[in-house]
């Protein structure tokens, strides 16, 4: 028999749950299908995020109807996963998840059952992976079903595999990444035994799709932990078997003067805490800054060295990003962001032209976000970002991006011919304009115009 009430976490009360729209959603769907006859409940993240108090993002329904049973109800409904009982109902103007109760097959491919037999709601709940996500709640009764022990380990904050925890990874390799992440998101422990088959089975993940594991980096990179995500992967061999190019990061020595903290990969995770929910990219970006450093180490008479790593980091976080099948605008941040990121420190010495020009790179508030962090997990020393800052301020977007003063066409129309004379004159004439030296179209045009006839 399932627990159906508990006290400490949430008030069960009807009514008292934290609720969002798409939860309102699936209410909406779930008492449908109760008036059809079918039972029907909330189930999985949701019901845990509402137990905590948080605003769950998106929420499911487990049921006694079958596919056939859901599609004929709700018109405009999509079978997405005919065979595993899955439903997608529209709502309001969200997509509801909807799945028959089920019980699986063998997993064959690490991965997806191999079968499934349409079951009850028990059977349902201890096939999932941890006890948090084994939980049902009635919209009927606002009533908690906890077949798995979820409840007490929400109370306890313990991340636990419902069963044998080694089965259950090797089910789905994806929920070794799964475990972090629930881990770093809600601020729990994972659970002994299921921690040792994590690091028992570190080396299955290197199997699972690019796509998904990317998107589970993404999640623990851009959520409200990184630093503890991060250091979860490092120790049990995870981060090793997804990001060898990171762990290689371990023991690598970094100049106490300038990196108090500790070695590249002490340094990388600190980095994290000073940053404010970073994008994918700059998250990824921020991941991989140091990641030539290992390939570039010297250790010299004064100081350890680290020579042209950001041109070889740059190199390798892009084919870092390709394997992870980032999209080609995606990697192009990431390592345009690991690229950039030792320009700071030549900031002022920069002349006014090229300042320009390194300020008005896209996306560069990103760029200065990473350089921030950086600093903060490392010297401390915040005079370059500052001057950055002050100057971003005292020369507007308008100084920093201005229009062109010409183009190839006006120059084309005083004598230059097509070709590379061309373009080193628009270069030139571009460069004046952020020096200062000309802030007119008119000087712009006297200045080609005398420009060529010097050439000539």
């Amino acid at each position: 028999m399932p627990v159906l009430a508990g006290s400490g976490l949430q008030n069960e009360n009807r009514g008292m749950f934290t609720s969002t729209p798409q939860v309102e959603a699936a209410r909406s769907v779930a008492k449908r299908l109760t008036a059809h006859g079918h039972r029907a409940l909330l189930a999985g993240g949701a019901v845990r995020d509402m137990l905590l108090g948080l605003d769950p993002h998106d929420a499911d329904i487990a049921t006694s109807a079958h596919p056939e049973e859901i599609t004929r109800t709700f018109q405009g409904a999509k079978l997405v996963g005919a065979a595993f009982g899955v439903v997608l109902v529209p709502a309001r103007e969200f997509w509801v998840e909807v799945a028959t109760f089920r019980r699986e097959g063998p997993y064959l491919d690490g991965r997806r059952p191999s079968s499934v037999t349409f079951t009850g709601e028990e059977e349902d709940a201890r096939r999932r992976d941890f006890t948090v996500n084994g939980l049902f709640l009635d919209p009927a009764t606002d009533e908690i079903l906890d077949f798995v022990g979820g409840r007490a380990d929400l109370e306890a904050r313990i991340l636990r595999a419902i069963g044998d925890p080694e089965a259950r990874f090797r089910e789905d390799h994806l929920r070794l990444l799964r475990a972090v992440r629930f881990a770093a998101q809600l601020d729990f422990t994972i659970e002994a035994a299921t921690l040792a088959a994590v690091t028992r089975l570190a080396p299955l993940v290197a199997g699972v799709a690019a796509e998904r594991t990317r998107d589970e980096l993404v999640r623990i990179l851009t959520g409200p932990d990184p630093p503890r995500g991060l250091e979860i992967l490092r120790d049990t061999g995870l981060l090793n078997a997804l990001l060898p190019e990171i762990a290689a990061m371990r023991g690598v020595e970094q100049s106490p003067e300038h990196h108090p903290e500790g070695d590249v990969l002490v340094h990388t995770i600190l980095l994290f805490r000073y940053l404010d929910s970073p994008s994918p990219e700059l998250a990824f970006g921020a991941l991989l800054h140091d990641v030539g450093k290992p390939a570039t180490f010297e250790r010299g008479a004064d100081r350890i060295r680290f020579p042209m790593h950001e041109k070889i980091g740059a190199e390798m976080a892009g084919e870092t990003c390709r394997r992870l099948r980032f999209s080609n605008d995606s990697t192009e941040r990431v390592t345009e962001l690991v690229a950039n990121h030792m320009r700071f420190q030549h900031a002022q010495e920069m002349r006014l032209s090229t300042l320009k020009r390194f300020l008005a790179l896209p996306g560069f508030e990103e760029h200065l976000a990473l350089h921030r962090a950086d600093c903060l997990a490392s010297h401390r020393n915040l005079e370059h970002y500052d001057f950055v800052r002050a100057k971003i301020e005292e020369l507007g977007q308008e100084e920093i991006r201005p229009p062109r003063l010409i183009t190839g066409d006006d120059l084309l129309r005083i004598g230059y011919q097509e070709g590379p004379a061309l373009g080193r004159e628009l270069r030139r004439l571009e460069e004046m304009q952020l020096e200062g030296l000309i802030r007119t179209r008119d000087e712009a045009v006297d200045q080609a115009t005398r420009d060529l006839s010097t050439a000539s």
